[in-house]
């Protein structure tokens, strides 16, 4: 997610012990904790209540779906797939099959 390693990390608990303290360190990591588990606990919050003001058509919603991304990704995947289908079908948009005995549109002012 921030693509730290494990030197950074190193580098920041150094520092930290230095800022710190050694005494204080583990408050602040049990404080930091809390806080974490806080928002966790907000995000999902609002996440159950999106899901139950949007219905149960939106019952597998998930934040990061909210993502403008994530939404324009799955949007260029879909009419990919639906281009690759129909071209798998020998169709363009907007063309079918003739039947037997029909015969192919005429426009004559086309012409």
């Amino acid at each position: 997610m921030f693509d730290v390693g494990l030197l950074e990390l190193a580098v920041i608990a150094l520092v930290a012990i230095f800022v710190f303290g050694p005494d204080k360190l583990p408050e602040l990591a049990k404080q930091a904790g809390g806080m974490i588990r806080k928002a966790r606990d907000f995000a999902n919050s609002a996440r159950d209540e999106l899901r139950d003001e949007l219905g149960p058509d939106y019952a597998d919603l998930e934040l990061r779906d909210l993502d403008p991304r994530t939404i324009v990704r799955k949007h260029i995947i879909e009419a990919m797939e639906d281009a690759e289908s129909e071209q798998a079908a020998g169709l363009t948009r907007g063309q079918r099959p003739l039947d037997d005995g029909e015969l192919p549109p005429y426009d004559s002012d086309a012409t």
